[in-house]
């Protein structure tokens, strides 16, 4: 059952209404479409027949249903309203990703530069309500992943992993290429037996009851009420409860000091704002000598720069206040607020892409058991547009993950 939404509330994903009015806007809208769509490897084909892009008959296939609607969207709500679009069933694509990604491959360049300047006035400002203060930051999370724990196991691996896996040459199972990613995460932490290890950002688990195997003592922060529930329910039957504490708690609550700390994929969940605390909550809660891994999701640093004040789609309908940092950002981040260093980082971008693939398979496979769980047609266009858009952010190379590993040094 849905966990997130009272039913006397209307749910986020059947807030889209009609199309906005918005003739002037879209008249625009349309032209930089057709403009852009005209030089893509795509098809984009009309109701009325009428066809744009440079691509063959094998090239990504988008179908505009509802043309008027589309371009309304389009012109009042830019990137919001192209999602919302697909939402409200106005453009449809039998490969979503594979569209996608030719449109993230080009997207500094699909806007004239000309008009680039007139972003601010084009594109939606976040809300004050979605900023990470501590009660915006436990409204944020909770949002999208007290959603429901049935739901996420619908498409995640057996290790219940919501974050990049790592696929190396031989790998074909995703959650062996998930271990694979947690594994190299706690080493590159220095968790072994012994070692008194914080993780920023529980998940469901996965990477606790790893690190308790190895004899770790764990303490671990999230905060949402339902990953809490399930992450002690696996710790427990896997006999490690003497090992793992579980939290709810915010990162900045946290007082301890720790051999190591890992963060996989929470510190998107941080802000720009709140980087500086988040930084120095690294460096606090590190004992002298000690180790941290990071994994982060990235984007180019003049993208980072263009976009930090805007409020996209993603914001909107899955991760509201979200940030992506880049890699300048995290470094600028370490060497301004704290007394670390990098000595290690990898990245692999790939993964994330055929991980997200390996999602967005598995949930539209097991769509019906979605829908006997109370979600509507409407989040299922929601949810695949989502996994796609990100798919195809980390195919083009927009996007990338790393994991960097910090040492902080002893004292002197």
């Amino acid at each position: 059952m849905i966990t997130t939404t009272p039913s006397a509330v209307t749910p986020l994903w059947d807030s889209v209404a009609a199309a906005p009015n918005s003739p002037s806007r879209a008249r625009v809208a349309e032209a930089l479409f057709r403009r852009a769509a005209s030089r893509l490897p795509v098809r984009v084909v009309f109701a009325d027949g009428t066809r744009l892009g440079a691509g063959d008959s094998g090239s990504p296939l988008m179908r505009v249903l509802d043309a008027r609607s589309f371009f309304h969207r389009l012109g009042a709500h830019a990137n919001v309203g192209f999602g919302e679009s697909y939402m409200a069933g106005e453009w449809s694509s039998p490969e979503p990703a594979d569209l996608l990604t030719p449109f993230a491959q080009r997207l500094p360049a699909l806007v004239p530069r000309p008009l680039q300047a007139l972003r601010r006035w084009a594109q939606a400002r976040r809300p004050e309500l979605e900023r990470n203060t501590r009660a915006g930051a436990l409204r944020n999370i909770r949002q999208h992943y007290d959603l429901s724990n049935d739901f996420f196991a619908l498409f995640l691996d057996e290790t219940m992993t919501y974050s990049s896996a790592l696929f190396r040459p031989d790998t074909t199972d995703l959650a062996d290429a998930q271990r694979h990613k947690i594994d190299r995460a706690l080493d590159v932490a220095g968790v072994r037996a012994g070692t008194r290890l914080l993780e920023i950002g529980t998940g469901w688990g996965s990477l606790a009851l790893r690190a308790a195997e190895r004899g770790a003592r764990v303490t671990s922060l999230t905060l949402s009420a339902e990953q809490r529930k399930l992450a002690r329910q696996r710790i427990a039957a896997a006999g490690l409860a003497d090992r793992v504490e579980v939290h709810l708690r915010d990162y900045r609550e946290e007082d301890g000091r720790y051999d190591s700390v890992v963060s996989v994929e929470m510190v998107e969940a941080v802000g720009s704002e709140y980087w500086p605390r988040y930084f120095r909550a690294l460096d606090e809660l590190l004992l002298p000598g000690g180790r941290a891994a990071l994994q982060a999701i990235t984007m180019p640093h003049d993208r980072m720069l263009a976009t930090r004040r805007s409020h996209n789609w993603i914001h909107k309908y899955i991760f509201p206040g979200g940030e992506l940092l880049s890699v300048p950002a995290i470094e600028d981040g370490l060497r301004r607020y704290t007394s670390m260093e990098i000595v290690q980082r990898h990245s692999f971008g790939p993964s994330y892409a055929e991980t997200l693939r390996r999602w967005r398979t598995g949930f539209l496979d097991r769509w019906p058991e979605a829908a006997a769980l109370g979600f509507n047609d409407n989040f299922r266009r929601m949810w695949e547009f989502y996994l796609a858009y990100s798919e195809a952010g980390f195919r083009s190379g927009y996007l990338d993950v790393w994991q960097f590993g910090f040492r902080k040094p002893h004292e002197r």
